[in-house]
């Protein structure tokens, strides 16, 4: 496989790896605008303005934009992060340039019809109701408001009722022309694709735009706090956040390593204890995301109101007892899972084509598979005992209740557990 990049002269940059033996090719431009770059009024408008990118262009009405693609078998979407905004296409080798000239038409067009954002608004509130009767998903978005209280990373990214219910065009364009500049855009295609061709086609559809001032976020900063709300659901929700490296940090790694070990699967000490020898839920894990500079990790479970003191408590007992000594043979276990899940999610031109954007991204390059493999494998069973030491005791974390959990120990409590 070949990766190949160009940079045009107002800082659009092209990424193309050709995947041989494939039919088809991912494609798709990401842009550095997501959740966190909204000031406090523009809560919510980055994934309203992917929303409207759909609705319709100067030249593509929404049917149109959707019949451009699937009249030749292919599949569009799009999706809105905390750090990113995505539009990409699966197609055929031949369709490229059409799913290009779409996603580019759909980017850098868009009408914004008034009828068809009061339509779209409707969408957005039913997404947003929909998200609020899904405890296994909203108790997320609280747990990231108490980890970054008053800050853009830990708002949702849905953004609040309100503020959905007054968006207006101008404020649509506003955040286009605030954020949705070359030098914060990447354009990234896996598959069977012609590295020569994109970019000429890139150029013309891209080559025009004025470049902009560098990008000032306001850092992340971690305080943890506790959020709780009963409500009588079938599941109490139990979601508790630690601070964690950011994705620049070579700790990331280990950090990942030790989720893993700790809750990554059915042999982890989480699923084990928890589920297996004691029978408290269906679901638990333990999972490290990151940011540009901050991460967090996270472990999520559902039981029942009746047990959910004794899962919590137990929770903070595995967080100790890995400190105590993770040994080396589910250090390896869990070093082993995360080359084959980064190795094995990399086979199809749709995951390549994000890997390529996200490294670009963070690294301004893009590092080797044998690289980051290398660096998984170079993370001792030291550094993660270690790494899990640091975790048993680390400052305050972020908790969030959700359905029937009167019985749920208070974070101070959890706390005191962990000191004691």
């Amino acid at each position: 496989m070949t990766t190949r990049l160009h940079t045009l002269s107002n800082g659009f940059r092209i990424v193309t790896e050709h995947m041989p033996g494939l039919e088809s090719a991912a494609i798709g431009i990401w842009v550095n605008a997501g959740g966190r770059h909204e000031r406090r009024a523009q809560n919510g408008i980055a994934h309203f303005l992917e929303h409207m990118a759909f609705k319709g262009t100067e030249k593509r009405s929404a049917l149109d934009i959707a019949e451009a693609i699937e009249d030749v078998g292919g599949y569009i979407n799009a999706y809105t992060s905390r750090e990113v905004t995505a539009y990409y296409a699966r197609v055929l080798k031949d369709d490229v340039p059409l799913a290009l000239d779409v996603i580019g038409d759909i980017v850098l067009n868009p009408v914004f019809d008034q009828n068809e954002i009061e339509v779209e608004r409707g969408v957005i509130l039913q997404e947003i109701g929909q998200a609020l009767d899904t405890p296994d998903d909203v108790i997320f978005d609280w747990l990231q408001e108490r980890a970054y209280p008053d800050q853009p990373i830990g708002r949702t990214i849905l953004g609040a009722e309100e503020r959905v219910r007054a968006f207006g065009r101008e404020d649509l364009a506003q955040f286009v022309t605030e954020h949705y500049r070359p030098e914060r855009m990447i354009l990234s295609a896996a598959g069977n694709v012609d590295h020569d061709a994109i970019v000429k086609f890139a150029e013309e559809l891209f080559g025009h735009l004025p470049g902009g001032s560098a990008l000032v976020l306001e850092p992340a900063k971690f305080f943890g706090g506790e959020y709780r709300t009963e409500k009588a659901l079938e599941q109490a929700h139990f979601a508790l956040g630690l601070e964690s490296p950011n994705y620049c940090d070579p700790e990331i790694y280990t950090a990942q390593i030790y989720s893993t070990a700790l809750g990554g699967g059915m042999s982890s000490r989480l699923f084990q204890e928890v589920r297996e020898k004691r029978g408290l839920c269906y679901t638990i894990y333990a999972q490290t995301g990151a940011y540009c500079d901050t991460g967090m990790t996270t472990i999520y479970a559902g039981t029942s109101g009746a047990q959910v003191a004794d899962l919590a408590q137990i929770t903070i007992d595995e967080l100790k007892r890995a400190a105590e000594g993770m040994n080396a043979a589910e250090i390896a276990r869990a070093r082993t899972q995360m080359k084959a899940g980064l190795l094995m999610g990399l086979e199809s031109p749709s995951s390549r084509a994000e890997r390529l954007a996200r490294m670009l991204a963070i690294w301004d390059r893009i590092p080797d598979l044998s690289e980051t493999v290398e660096r998984i494998d170079g993370v001792t069973d030291e550094d993660v005992r270690r790494f899990a030491e640091h975790m048993a005791v680390a400052a305050r974390p972020a908790l969030a209740l959700y359905g029937p959990v009167s019985d749920a120990p208070t974070l101070e409590r959890l706390q005191e557990r962990r000191a004691a």
